[in-house]
Order: structure tokens, then sequence, then C-alpha cells
């Protein structure tokens, strides 16, 4: 199991946890011969494994993570009833990490994981390319649907691996109050960038 330094984030829940930065040092080291910047980039526990899943396609991290973020939850006493996945930005990995890993630790956790609650029904641009967050807030804007017969009057775990700004989290915890009457949502992320 990985080390992990849980840290509140604050948001349209009643409660929510990043278990750790993703990245805690990043030095410019020079260019390569192309002329392209190159960094020394240092990684905690969680965020080296999430790094290998997300980026390197590196499925073998996927129970080790689960397990970590389980630890965790059965230490937190949500009392949540389900987990729901953020949906996935990238529609066209091979591999979803935020699915995989909802999966994985719904099976720890005997929780139903239930990711049809939730849909992205607009095409928005990587939000870690838009820096502010009312613009971010404004491109979310309409981009989920729910099923409010999934959601209503339950206590929910809403999950994403990676955590920037909060503004997806906000969008689809509001979502799911507003439109789909969950009673409940509690937020878990496995990392969080050190800017939003």
């Amino acid at each position: 199991m990985a080390h992990t330094s849980p840290m509140k984030i604050v948001g349209r829940w009643r409660e929510g946890f990043v278990l750790d930065y993703h990245v805690l040092s990043c030095t410019y080291i020079g260019d390569d011969e192309f002329g392209h910047p190159r960094f020394d980039t240092q990684r905690s526990e969680v965020g080296e494994l999430l790094y290998l899943l997300k980026y390197r396609s590196d499925t073998s991290v996927v129970d080790e993570l689960a397990e970590t973020a389980a630890d965790f939850v059965r230490g937190w006493n949500s009392r949540v009833e389900f987990i729901v996945p953020v949906p996935p930005t990238r529609m066209n990995r091979a591999h979803q990490p935020v699915l995989l890993l909802a999966r994985a630790l719904g099976q720890r956790l005997s929780l139903p994981v239930v990711e049809r609650a939730v849909a992205k029904t607009k095409d928005t641009p990587q939000l870690k390319d838009v820096s502010d967050y009312n613009e971010r807030l404004s491109l979310l804007a309409g981009a989920f649907t729910l099923s409010p017969e999934e959601v209503r009057g339950r206590r929910l775990l809403l999950f994403d691996d990676l955590y920037r700004s909060g503004a997806t989290m906000n969008a689809v915890a509001s979502a799911l109050y507003d439109q789909g009457g969950a009673a409940d949502v509690y937020a878990l992320a496995m990392t969080r960038t050190r800017r939003g």
C-alpha cells in the first residue's frame, strides 16, 4: 500500500479529500537535443503510481492504488452507499484510469459502482489547458446529465483520479444534488496538482 498525506478539499460536497499531491517537485534540468525542456520530476508514491496508470498505461498498479484508497475510505466513516466515478475527459484511452480505479475500489469496499449515473454530454477542452477557474466552470456548464433514479435520496462517493481546481468535481456534485436529488455527496480523488 502506498504512503498518503490526505488533505481536505472544499466544494459542493459534504466532505472531500485527496490522498496526496501528484507532484512534489519539478526542476528544470535543461533542454534535450531537440530543444525541448526537460525536468526532474519527483512524485508522491500515489502520484507515481497514478502517473504510470494514466500516462504509461500500466494497469499493474491498479490494485495498489485501489487498496490505498480503500484503506482511507474505511477509516473515513463516510457511510456511502455506492461510488460514482467522474466521467472521463479523454474517451480515446484504451484503459480509462478513473473507471478502472473506481471498479477496483468498489470491489474492495463491497460497494456498487454506478458508472452510468453521470454522463458527459458535451465535449469540453482538456481543462488542464484552461487556467481561469471561472472559464472552466463556464466550459462545464451543461456538460453532464444524470440518471436521477440512480442517485435520488442516496449517499454517494464521487470519485476522480486527479484533482486540479475542483471545477469538474463541483460541476458533477452540483448536478448530483440539483438534478439527481442525491442525499449526500462525498468526494475523493487520488491526487491533486499543486496549482488549479
